[in-house]
């Protein structure tokens, strides 16, 4: 069975005397072998310039005698390494310079890509003035990890002498021609030999289309450099307009503000009329509860009353005079119509108004006999 070989590869660090740990990584520019296969070297660094050692070390060991075509490179069919030239301003460097040096460097098996960049005063004489200054457009090149070699104060169109002193063996560019003073295309010398590589330039971003962003929304980014601590005279604005920027930011901010109250009120009320529903709606819970204990509320808003002491026996007397006089009613009932109820023991009956005393004495008289 196979078994897979393991390292300890923090065991195989070294370090110097300052206790820091040494890179054993190869120097970018250290020159494999030629191979019909894509060689790749490890960066452990930025690019180095063309005047450095390492870079002069790595042209001395190039043969310019020996011609490439550029279907043999491609190919891979190159009996040596095959260095590649590419140039422009690289103003604020961004993914379409990134992706333009990646199509000449992956366009080549054992390709070897030196960038040349143009200096401050060349640069404004012949386009105009840039954003970045020279020095920072050298540092992004050499930090770019598809480039090998940086060219500082390159021409702005190619010589013999410039391609013979770096060996160059093909130019990179997209084919659009690109003019100058006294000439239609700068690369059509290179274009006629068959030195000229081809790249694609990446649509919707570009130096200039940046810069028009930034002038578009210029208030917006002075506003923030002036909030993180820039002076007006550093930004290159007048007191009046400072004053007027300072107050539309301030207007800006009570706006969010306000808009911000506005939707955490409307949030607020959906909440508590959703919840006010959920408690009194129609199908919330005090209905509920009122419509599953209706009995025990009746009873709760008016109980019964307390007996009275006392009380029973008045209704045992009230209970026996009604049936008399259920009994009664029922006797006479069943009596003649013709006969008059007996008189009860004891009644007597009232003088008749307008009769005489001798008329109800005699009376009184005939009923006690």
């Amino acid at each position: 069975m196979h078994r897979r070989k393991t390292y300890n590869m923090s065991s195989a660090r070294k370090r110097n005397k300052m206790g820091e740990i040494k890179s054993d990584c190869p120097s970018p520019t250290t020159s494999p072998k030629a191979s019909k296969d894509f060689v790749r070297t490890q960066v452990c660094g930025p690019a180095p310039k063309s005047t450095d050692e390492a870079a002069q070390k790595e042209r001395d060991q190039i043969d310019y005698s020996i011609k490439i075509s550029l279907d043999d490179a491609k190919a891979g069919r190159a009996p040596r390494r095959v260095r590649i030239y590419a140039d422009g301003i690289y103003d604020m460097f961004h993914s379409g310079h990134a992706r333009q040096l990646m199509q000449t460097k992956i366009a080549i098996p054992n390709s070897y890509l030196i960038v040349g960049v143009c200096n401050g005063e060349l640069t404004q004489q012949m386009k105009g003035r840039t954003v970045m200054d020279e020095k920072e457009r050298y540092e992004a090149i050499r930090h770019c990890r598809y480039v090998d070699e940086l060219v500082t104060d390159a021409p702005w169109t190619l010589t013999d002498e410039f391609l013979e002193m770096h060996k160059i063996d093909f130019v990179a560019h997209d084919e659009i021609p690109y003019g100058a003073v006294g000439s239609d295309d700068v690369y059509a010398m290179i274009k006629e030999r068959g030195m000229f590589l081809i790249t694609e330039r990446t649509e919707g971003i570009s130096t200039t289309d940046i810069i028009a962003r930034i002038i578009k929304d210029y208030d917006v980014y002075v506003r923030r450099n002036l909030s993180r601590g820039y002076s007006a005279k550093e930004l290159n604005v007048s007191y009046m307009r400072e004053k007027k920027i300072i107050l539309a930011e301030k207007y800006n901010t009570m706006k969010d503000k306000g808009k911000e109250f506005i939707d955490k009120w409307e949030d607020k009320s959906k909440e508590f009329i959703g919840n006010f529903l959920e408690m009194f709606g129609k199908d919330g819970r005090i209905t509920s509860w009122i419509a599953e204990n209706t009995e025990k509320v009746k009873l709760a808003i008016s109980p019964p009353a307390s007996p009275v002491p006392g009380a029973s026996d008045e209704d045992d007397d009230d209970d026996d005079e009604d049936d008399d006089d259920d009994e009664y009613q029922e006797a006479s009932s069943h009596s003649p119509p013709s006969q008059s109820p007996p008189s009860k023991r004891g009644r007597t009956q009232s003088p008749v108004v307008g009769a005489t005393c001798s008329n109800y004495d005699e009376e009184m008289e005939h009923e006690s006999v």
